[in-house]
């Protein structure tokens, strides 16, 4: 899916990262650029959904894209409510899809 990544930023510039790491996603291996963050990894896989809410289920992902809001947030590492859009990843990292408040049940 590297289709969905910018490869030519009009103030970055071109993309020329050639190391990658390999993080889990809810099970799934895949491939991520070093350096880049959790979120752009889930969009250049096709995955927009982070979490769900706690009452009502309803999906959530990215919004403001600069860690200011908590919609994109999952359960990292076992970690709960880690900011994706902020977060680089790291290789052998674990992503999953955050239920709710993403708090162990007692």
């Amino acid at each position: 899916m590297d289709e969905m990544r910018v490869k030519n930023h009009p103030i970055l510039g071109e993309d020329n990262c050639e190391e990658f790491v390999e993080i889990t996603v809810d099970g799934k291996v895949m491939q991520a650029k070093k350096g880049e963050m959790i979120a752009a990894v889930l969009l250049a896989n096709g995955i927009k959904i982070h979490r769900y809410t706690a009452k009502e289920h309803k999906p959530r992902g990215i919004f403001c894209g600069i860690g200011q809001c908590t919609d994109c947030v999952m359960t990292v590492n076992g970690k709960a409510n880690v900011r994706t859009c902020i977060t680089p990843v790291e290789d052998g990292m674990t992503v999953e899809t955050q239920e709710g408040y993403g708090r162990k049940k007692p």
